[in-house]
């Protein structure tokens, strides 16, 4: 079914994006920060996308799941989706990491030191 995989990683930003406003860790905390951060690391990856594909190390696949449609050779419109999707993802995941962490990690016990009590 083409577009299968547009919808699953759409249907899983939409996900985390629950998350963040829940719990206001990303884009609900700092909404001009996280865009700005996702934005460079998804220009960033994409960036890393064209010279892999210069290079001749990135090939498209051909899978029914794609829509078919190519921003460049070998990089499908998806690809760019599913980076800003990872970017994301890593924002709303660290800024969880940093609350579950006591005073923002400056405090955190590792399992070595848990160890040694």
């Amino acid at each position: 079914m083409p577009g299968l995989y547009l919808l699953a990683i759409l249907v899983s930003a939409a996900g985390v994006a629950l998350v963040d406003r829940r719990l206001r860790l990303a884009m609900w905390a700092s909404p001009g920060r996280s865009a700005a951060a996702a934005g460079v690391g998804t220009a960033f990856f994409i960036a890393c996308d064209l010279v892999g594909i210069a290079a001749g190390v990135f090939v498209k696949g051909d899978s029914p799941l794609l829509l078919g449609v190519d921003l460049a050779p070998h990089l499908p419109v998806e690809e760019p989706v599913f980076l800003a999707f990872l970017c994301y993802l890593a924002l709303v995941s660290w800024a969880g990491a940093l609350r579950l962490l006591p005073r923002g990690g400056k405090d955190a016990v590792t399992p070595r030191q848990e160890a040694r009590r």
